[in-house]
């Protein structure tokens, strides 16, 4: 059968979450929560304050990060990470209890830091955290007693019986025996009274009534076997102030022999107190953390680790300045370190053409980021810096430049009489045509042109006539009309001469009108010399859709658009006669027939033969 936390055999009673045998959880109250805050200073802020009487403490950063979780007393005292000096993960003690530090590795896990402890503590502890990137959240939860728990200084004043936390206390007992052994023993050693007090587990002091007088008691024989100390424990430690027990064995009080502890009463057996021992220092040490993460993903990057000079007392480690450490060798603080090996750029195509058949242009070729598997990845992946280009600039050469010009207007500016008709010209680069154009220099061509309605008939007096069509049919123009001086006769009007209506305001004789927005025209520039002198050779112009600004546009009329290329002098070639090309022999066919017109001898004897077949047979001339 199992045994019970009250110490009773088949007892199924278990210790609660409170520290109560038996108990039912409600003695005590859990305190959690998560400090979410979002900070923005760098540096040690308070996340909590664990009360006095704290137990079950765990303090818990949510994920990895690069804060830290550091500890106080409220007395200024720091225990872990305080002053800017980050301690290794340990068990270190603060506020009557022992904390646990942990800090899992830094590469491999995404757990954050955690203090942990069983309590209770004795005083007010703070809890802050050392700010340096967003706060992933911290979890602190710890158990405080409830209202209904009893204080360990009211356990000596319980009577015998009464119920604790709902359990009934073992019955107290008087055993006077028990009470001479402490006495005998107290005489033995050389103590006052009470300080090896003999206590059974789990039982409490007995309580003696006011009123009830204690009964005497005969005095006993001294014993001949009592208890003596022969020595001490080893010392747990060897520097840093450690403990030690003494040792206590049974002896003959006469002979001081000793002899086996069944010889002894074992309930006198003074219990042994730690004494301090090797008080002195522990040599100063490195205290060398963890690495941190490698800056670099993929190649030769960096890593960094904490070096800290650390010296040991009474069980706690603390940080001391660097030259007390200077007996050893430092460890480095930096290492390098690659993960895998990066990805690399490829070129994966060759350069394109040159965006412009001439002047500055650009030329653009694939590159790609592949990693050492060949999978095409992110750029992110290859180094930047060493990127090759995927687009430059191209220069083709100077481009040449010619007029272009619209169709001359329909319409004439005057309906009757002289007017003009237009057309726009403007100069630009010509893109398109590989024919040895020039610049377009300073032979402009015309713009306006005359034009002749035919004569115009008086009309009437300070008179001014219809106005004349615009002198374009889309865009800015001009119109004008006749404004002449007449006066009106029986049946007709008499033209005067103009100063005879001075005295009257004259009305305009011209003005701007618009009829439309032009929007896109088709423009063309001049024809190009003819490819051939004759028998039939073409020449070629060039012809581009233009808008009202001047820029290339799509929204003409394809069914519009002029003609780009056409034949010329289409007439047949005419030799020209050379009066000095004869033959001198009557048989030059014989010299013809035989192939002899390739030397330059026979080439001149017979020069008018030899002439006739090669404009024949081209190349008959040149075979040898």
């Amino acid at each position: 059968q199992s045994i019970g936390c009250d110490d009773y055999l088949g007892s199924d009673k278990v210790i609660d979450k409170c520290g109560i045998c038996g108990g039912d959880n409600t003695a005590c109250k859990v305190v959690s929560g998560v400090f979410k805050h979002t900070l923005t200073n760098l540096g040690y802020h308070k996340i909590v304050e664990i009360p006095e009487g704290a137990t079950k403490i765990n303090i818990t950063e949510m994920s990895k990060s690069n804060n830290y979780l550091a500890l106080r007393s409220r007395s200024g005292r720091s225990i872990i990470n305080g002053n800017w000096a980050i301690d290794r993960p340990g068990r270190y003690e603060g506020g009557g209890t022992m904390f646990t530090y942990k800090r899992p590795n830094e590469i491999s896990s995404t757990a954050g830091e955690s203090f942990l402890a069983d309590g209770p503590t004795n005083e007010v502890l703070d809890v802050y955290m050392i700010h340096q990137q967003p706060n992933p959240g911290i979890h602190y939860e710890y158990i405080i007693p409830g209202d209904n728990v009893i204080s360990p200084q009211l356990l000596a004043h319980r009577r015998p019986g009464e119920p604790l936390n709902g359990q009934l206390g073992m019955p107290e007992s008087t055993n006077h025996e028990d009470e001479d052994l402490h006495r005998e023993t107290d005489t033995l050693t050389g103590q006052s009274a009470g300080t090896f007090p003999v206590i059974q587990p789990r039982r409490f002091p007995s309580h003696q009534p006011e009123n009830q007088v204690p009964a005497v008691q005969p005095p006993r024989q001294n014993r001949e076997y009592n208890w003596k100390q022969i020595g001490k424990t080893e010392c747990t430690t060897s520097c840093g102030k450690g403990s030690q027990y003494p040792i206590f064995h049974c002896v003959n009080r006469i002979t001081h022999e000793e002899v086996s502890e069944s010889y002894c009463d074992s309930s006198t057996k003074p219990i042994p107190e730690e004494e301090a021992c090797n008080l002195f220092p522990c040599p100063a040490f490195w205290d060398i953390g963890e690495w941190s993460e490698c800056s670099k993903t993929c190649g030769l990057g960096m890593q960094h680790r904490q070096i800290l000079c650390r010296q040991m007392y009474a069980n706690r480690t603390l940080t001391v300045q660097q030259y007390r450490c200077h007996h050893l060798e430092k460890p480095e603080t930096t290492s390098t370190c690659q993960l895998k090996i990066c990805s690399e750029w490829q070129i994966r195509t060759e350069w394109t053409s040159c965006s412009v058949p001439c002047g500055v242009g650009q030329r653009t070729r694939d590159v790609k980021c592949v990693s050492n598997l060949g999978d095409i990845v992110d750029d992110e992946e290859c180094n930047m810096k060493l990127r090759p280009n995927d687009i430059e600039n191209c220069d083709m050469g100077p481009c040449a430049k010619s007029w272009f010009l619209t169709e001359w207007s329909d319409r004439c500016s005057a309906e009757c009489g002289e007017g003009v008709r237009t057309r726009s010209v403007v100069c630009m680069t010509n893109h398109v045509s590989s024919l040895p154009l020039e610049g377009c220099g300073n032979n402009r061509p015309l713009e306006t042109t005359s034009c002749n309605n035919g004569p115009c008939a008086g009309k009437a007096e300070w008179f001014a006539g219809a106005w004349t069509q615009c002198s374009t049919e889309c865009g800015s123009g001009t119109q004008q009309r006749e404004v002449i001086c007449v006066r009106k006769t029986e049946g007709n009007f008499d033209v005067l001469n103009p100063y005879e209506c001075s005295y009257l305001e004259k009305p305009p004789s011209q003005q701007s009108c618009y009829l439309k927005p032009c929007g896109s025209k088709w423009f063309h520039t001049e024809w190009s010399t003819c490819s051939k002198s004759c028998e039939g050779g073409f020449r070629v112009r060039e012809v581009r859709c233009l808008s009202d600004d001047m820029t290339a546009s799509t929204q003409c009329d394809p069914q519009l658009k002029p003609e780009e290329k056409e034949p010329c002098n289409t007439q047949d070639c005419i030799p020209e006669i050379d009066e000095n090309c004869k033959d001198k022999y009557y048989n030059c066919n014989v010299v013809v027939q035989a192939r002899l017109c390739v030397y330059t001898y026979y080439k001149t004897a017979c020069c008018a033969s030899c002439t006739r077949v090669a404009n024949r047979q081209p190349g008959f001339l040149g075979r040898r």
